[in-house]
């Protein structure tokens, strides 16, 4: 199964532009590790909500690019916190590990 769901993706650039899709692709390469820092950041303190929210943000930016994997992934850890579960185990380095193989694919997507 490929990282990115090559319709998906096809149909945000076809929506954006293609001049517009390696700005959308820089955003999201800008921001999905801020997001994972801050879901490692709310873990360590116990805050569920900034947990919850950073996850469900991740989930979101995923899945427009077709990152279905990592989108489920983020979304797992977001029903976890509205569960007010922060017992995530290794879930986090398996989310970044997806995140480094989606930036990576999405870089050789560029227009």
């Amino acid at each position: 199964m490929p990282l990115i769901d090559k319709a998906t993706f096809d149909e945000l650039k076809q929506m954006s532009g293609a001049d517009f899709i390696n700005e959308l692709i820089d955003a999201f390469l800008d921001d999905a590790p801020n997001m994972i820092q801050n879901i490692q950041t709310a873990l360590d303190t116990k805050d569920v909500e900034s947990f919850r929210r950073n996850a469900h943000s991740l989930k979101s930016n995923a899945n427009t690019f077709g990152a279905t994997e990592l989108g489920v992934l983020a979304k797992e850890l977001e029903f976890m916190a509205k569960e007010n579960n922060l017992d995530i185990g290794n879930r986090l380095e398996v989310l970044k590990d997806a995140l480094d193989k989606v930036a990576e694919e999405l870089e050789g997507m560029r227009a």
